[in-house]
C-alpha cells in the first residue's frame, strides 16, 4: 500500500460516523440497495443494517456497491434490528406519512440516529412504524407522491451530513483503532486479506506508513497452507 493510500484510507476513516446508521427493511432491488450503501459510505456511515424475509432476500453475490468499506449487518426480523438500534441509544426514524409525521429537515440528526427505509411498493411494515420513535416525511407537491427508496434515503442522510458537518462531528475520530487497523488491512491489501481469511490468521497491524508491520511468524503462515496451519496451531496446543 502506497503513503498516497494509506493516508486516503486514514481520512476517510477518521470521518466515520459510528452513531448515524440506515436500516433497511425488505428493500430487495440490487441497483436501489447498492444506491443506499454507496450513498452510506459518500456521507461517511460506517454501518448499514438489513432486514430480509425470504421472500424479498438479494441473489447470493449481488454487489452491493460500496460495501468494502461500509459494514452490513443483517437482523432475522425487523424487532430484533429496531431492538438492537435502540439499545445502542439511536433515535429510530421511519419515513412514513401520517398525523405525528415531520418534515424531515425538522429533525436533530446529530443525536444517534437510525433512519428506516421499507420495501419499494409497500413501505416499511406496520411492526416497524409501531416501534419508531418518528414519522417523517419528505414534502413534495407535485403528482407524483413517493420517491425512489434510494433517492429518498440520499436527501434525508445528506440533511444529516450537513447538520453533523456544522456542529462538528466530522472533525472528530469516531472509529477505535483496532477497527481502523482492519479496514487498513482490507482496503490496503485485499489478495492479502483473502488469504488471512482462507487461512484463519489473524490482520497484522499496518504502521504509520502503511506498511504490514507483521513479525516473522505471521509471514512464515502466510507461506503455509490451510492445512499446515492447523497442525502447526494442533502442535503448539500439545505442548
Amino acid at each position: 500500500m502506497s503513503p498516497e493510500r494509506y493516508q486516503r484510507i486514514r481520512d476517510v476513516l477518521a470521518k466515520r460516523q459510528t452513531d448515524l446508521t440506515v436500516c433497511l427493511e425488505n428493500v430487495h432491488k440490487p441497483h436501489n440497495v447498492s444506491a443506499i450503501v454507496r450513498t452510506c459510505d459518500a456521507i461517511g456511515i460506517h454501518r448499514v443494517h438489513t432486514v430480509w424475509e425470504e421472500k424479498y432476500k438479494l441473489r447470493g453475490g449481488t454487489a452491493m456497491g460500496s460495501q468494502q468499506w461500509v459494514r452490513v449487518n443483517n437482523h432475522d426480523n425487523i424487532t430484533d434490528a429496531i431492538g438492537a438500534l435502540k439499545s445502542q441509544g439511536m433515535q429510530v426514524l421511519v419515513t412514513h406519512l401520517s398525523e405525528d409525521a415531520v418534515d424531515f429537515r425538522d429533525v436533530d440528526y446529530t443525536r444517534p440516529t437510525a433512519v428506516l427505509f421499507g420495501q419499494e411498493k409497500y413501505g416499511v411494515t406496520d411492526e416497524a412504524i409501531a416501534m419508531a420513535d418518528q414519522d417523517i416525511v419528505i414534502p413534495m407537491v407535485g403528482m407524483v407522491q413517493s420517491l425512489n427508496v434510494s433517492v429518498a434515503a440520499a436527501l434525508v442522510l445528506y440533511e444529516a451530513q450537513r447538520q453533523r458537518q456544522i456542529a462538528g462531528m466530522y472533525d472528530i475520530q469516531h472509529l477505535d483503532e483496532e477497527e481502523c487497523q482492519r479496514m487498513l488491512f482490507e482496503g490496503g491489501y485485499p489478495r492479502l486479506q483473502k488469504m488471512c481469511k482462507r487461512k484463519e490468521i489473524p490482520y497484522p497491524p499496518i504502521d504509520e506508513n502503511g506498511h504490514i508491520a507483521a513479525d516473522e511468524r505471521w509471514w512464515q503462515q502466510m507461506q503455509m497452507s490451510p492445512a499446515a496451519i492447523k497442525a502447526l496451531h494442533a502442535d503448539e496446543a500439545a505442548e
